[in-house]
């Protein structure tokens, strides 16, 4: 046993929820912005500003037709695995064997995809560590041995890692559909958390293709935590952390959430609030790539995956047009009343001496 565990820290192979669930989950979700989601703002901003070099076809592939966006996203698959590679300290002949692992998990998963591609990434980067540099033809066996176990478990796991992943985002729709009040709540504040929380929000949404109603309840829940902790800490991190909470990461506070956790009651107060007026009061949806919903206003991605869904319902003929209502319901939930909402409860926080000066200094 202690023979394994030496190999084990020869080769960087840690086993823990820190590992595959932290660093290797949030490194999934940059793959995912990096690819994806980039793609679809590229393609969006084409279709909106008719912009030609942007919406012509530069590449056709076995009879499908590729914009500059289009070849960003048919490359999700590969940026996934390749960037949870990176996390798990993966060395090169590894780390570039995952880009085939990555295209054939995310293709053979379907469109519950990029679980597939974190659990399969996860086994074939660790297993081709341990075989790394351990032979003389290290240049075949590596390449070899990290792509066999990739492709392998991809063809053996990947359609019901994939089918299992969408039903559990379906059953979530479902029940946001038919409950929007108390599903919004919750969907609101769980993924809210998450986002926060030094896990990835964006990847968990990703993987379970959250759109629809339940989508436009994450989205409110992760706006509110990034307007809401960037706005109530205004006066103690000035505009630099406006900006960099707002439109960064709420996860800055994780480090002042730890020293006092009710630093935290406003912000999950705000997106119980902002969950159900999302999903009852305007129905907002989020029909765009399914990455969006987890990523509230960092990039403005989650107001914006929200307009890419109004564009795609109205080209598919279930929406006439963009309404005023439409406009009034995303302004204000995802940065009208987070700015307002937070505040205020922190301020009744305040009065019970349960947050003080200096407990959201950023440094």
């Amino acid at each position: 046993m202690e023979t394994f565990k030496a190999f084990l820290k020869r080769k960087d192979i840690e086993i823990s929820l820190k590992r595959y669930g932290i660093d290797a989950l949030g490194a999934m979700a940059q793959g995912l912005f990096c690819s994806l989601l980039i793609g679809t703002i590229i393609n969006t901003i084409g279709t909106q500003f008719q912009i030609g070099f942007l919406t012509q076809t530069v590449a056709t592939i076995s009879g499908a037709d590729y914009t500059v966006g289009s070849l960003a996203t048919a490359m999700s698959g590969p940026a996934m695995a390749v960037a949870i590679g990176y996390a798990l300290h993966c060395p090169p002949l590894v780390l570039f064997s995952l880009i085939t692992v990555g295209f054939a998990a995310n293709a053979l998963g379907g469109a519950g995809g990029p679980l597939a591609v974190l659990f399969i990434a996860i086994i074939a980067s660790e297993i081709g560590k341990a075989v790394s540099k351990e032979t003389r033809i290290d240049i075949l066996v590596t390449p070899l041995v990290t792509i066999g176990v990739g492709i392998g478990l991809s063809a053996w796991w990947a359609p019901a890692l994939g089918s299992a992943a969408m039903k559990v985002g379906n059953l979530i729709m479902w029940a946001t559909n038919l409950q929007p009040f108390l599903m919004g709540i919750l969907v609101s504040v769980v993924v809210g958390i998450a986002l926060t929380l030094p896990i990835s929000s964006a990847a968990i949404c990703a993987a379970l293709g959250l759109t629809g109603l339940a989508g436009g309840a994450a989205v409110a829940g992760c706006c509110a935590q990034m307007v809401g902790f960037a706005v109530m800490s205004f006066p103690e991190n000035g505009w630099g952390g406006l900006v960099s909470q707002g439109i960064g990461t709420s996860m800055l506070q994780m480090g002042n959430i730890v020293k006092n956790p009710k630093i935290w009651i406003a912000p999950i107060l705000t997106s119980a609030i902002t969950g159900p007026i999302a999903t009852c009061l305007f129905g907002m949806e989020m029909n765009g790539t399914a990455v969006s919903s987890g990523m509230g206003t960092c990039g403005f991605v989650g107001p914006i995956g929200v307009y890419t869904g109004w564009m795609n319902d109205i080209a598919e003929g279930t929406k006439a047009a963009v309404t005023a209502n439409d406009w009034i319901g995303l302004l204000l939930i995802c940065i009208v009343l987070p700015a307002v909402l937070c505040p205020l409860i922190n301020l009744a926080c305040r009065k019970l001496s349960w947050v003080k000066d200096g407990d959201m200094t950023l440094e």
